[in-house]
């Protein structure tokens, strides 16, 4: 049976990038961001809700987050989870599920009301996917070292 493992997501940066080696070169960068949820209950009182997620990416994609993205930067990313394991010094089984970046379009907020709430940096920018080779070692032993 076919599955679908995808991630689409709009958001602010929580802390700055950062962009390390695993111990075979590979560059790997780890980030995190915000997105937001926002209601109406059946009162008319709107409700707002926050969300974290750990986000990585691989190779070029990698560098290009490191290089360009900043603490508040508004982003759109694409790809998919990622549920990683590990042992703690006592004993401890830990988890951590993250989002590997496929793609990654910088955005920033319209100073005017059009309709549209995001637009991309610049009109016509090729997104970091394709400016990236999709390298993502994700099933190698270096995937867990960072």
């Amino acid at each position: 049976m076919r599955s679908v493992n995808k991630v689409i997501l709009i958001g602010n940066l929580t802390r700055d990038p950062e962009l390390k080696e695993t111990q075979g070169g590979q560059p790997i960068v780890t980030f995190g961001i915000a997105t937001n949820r926002e209601w109406v209950v059946g009162d008319g009182e709107r409700k707002q809700s926050t969300e974290f997620h750990e986000v990585v990416a691989w190779a070029k994609l990698a560098e290009i987050c490191g290089k360009f993205l900043k603490k508040g930067k508004l982003v759109y990313l694409e790809g998919y989870l990622k549920t990683r394991s590990w042992e703690t010094e006592n004993g401890d089984k830990k988890y951590r599920t993250e989002v590997v970046l496929h793609d990654m379009i910088m955005l920033e907020k319209k100073s005017h009301d059009d309709g549209d709430d995001y637009v991309s940096k610049k009109d016509g920018e090729s997104s970091a996917e394709e400016t990236a080779e999709e390298t993502s070692p994700e099933d190698s032993e270096e995937s867990n070292v960072f």
